[in-house]
């Protein structure tokens, strides 16, 4: 080979090491980064929550409960947190739930009670309430249709013969009196919650029963006990969205009216 082509060939050897040199330079190093996890930019704690739907009256178990991050402004003092009760799934398992709690909802210490103390009806009563059974219709024919279920609200209407009445006009008279305003209804029959799948056509069927238990304060049970004595009783479903109206004054007996039957006819005139 010729010295020229040798001195060619040496000089672009050098220039190709001298160029992957460059290149092999200007990489950037690799850097390895560590995932640690999202970062909590609010301040967070443990919260118990309802890990399956809790319904009234049912027993809660371990398996229904976990712990879940929840934001620390968000706490209340009736929620149960890891930090002031460690074993809160240990020491929650076993209550009573008074009311309904959702999957995924904290678990609140007010609707719950812990023991066997007393029966489960009295376990759900606020304090200072009662609770009284009445009778009604099995057909519903004086509870809205069958329509009203446990936690709705009610007025109770009282209606009664007026003997003095009836000797004067010589016919059956009637008074029709609103004893109670928005009522709260606990059960109907044995059934102290609404059946899920009520207007999903699963064959469900409105929940009846022969009695009602209502709500009451000791006042109350008083005139619902003689009303109930003396005449019958229905109840009239309130809309949710008077549930938080104040109670009208319930009508008086000499403002209420009378019905009279006639021959099958009815009429209402203003008591006198």
């Amino acid at each position: 080979m010729k010295p020229a082509k040798l001195i060619v060939l040496g000089v672009a050897g050098v220039a190709a090491l001298a160029a992957a040199w460059l290149t092999s330079g200007l990489r950037a190093p690799q850097v390895i980064v560590k995932d640690s996890g999202p970062v909590e930019t609010v301040p967070m704690t443990d919260v118990l929550v309802a890990s399956a739907d809790l319904s009234i009256g049912s027993i809660v178990t371990p398996e229904q409960l976990r712990w879940q991050r929840w934001p620390r402004d968000a706490v209340s003092d009736l929620m149960v947190t890891k930090d002031k009760m460690p074993s809160g799934i240990e020491e929650i398992a076993g209550s009573i739930s008074r009311g309904p709690t959702l999957m995924g909802e904290p678990i609140r210490q007010d609707k719950l009670i812990k023991g066997a103390r007393g029966g489960f009806m009295s376990a759900i009563l606020p304090e200072g309430r009662r609770a009284l059974a009445i009778n009604i219709v099995s057909s519903g024919a004086r509870t809205a249709g069958g329509f009203i279920l446990p936690n709705d609200r009610v007025d109770v209407i009282s209606t009664r013969r007026d003997d003095e009445a009836t000797r004067i006009k010589q016919t059956d008279v009637y008074l029709s009196e609103t004893i109670l305003q928005n009522i709260r209804v606990l059960a109907i029959g044995q059934n102290v919650q609404e059946r899920k799948g009520l207007f999903q056509n699963d064959g469900d069927k409105v929940v009846i029963g022969e009695t009602a238990t209502l709500e009451l304060d000791p006042r109350q049970a008083e005139v619902v006990t003689l009303a109930q004595r003396t005449g019958e009783l229905t109840l009239v479903l309130r809309s949710l969205a008077d549930m938080n109206k104040p109670v009208e004054n319930a009508v008086s007996r000499d403002e209420a009216g009378l019905t009279i039957v006639r021959f099958g006819v009815s009429q209402t005139i203003g008591k006198k």
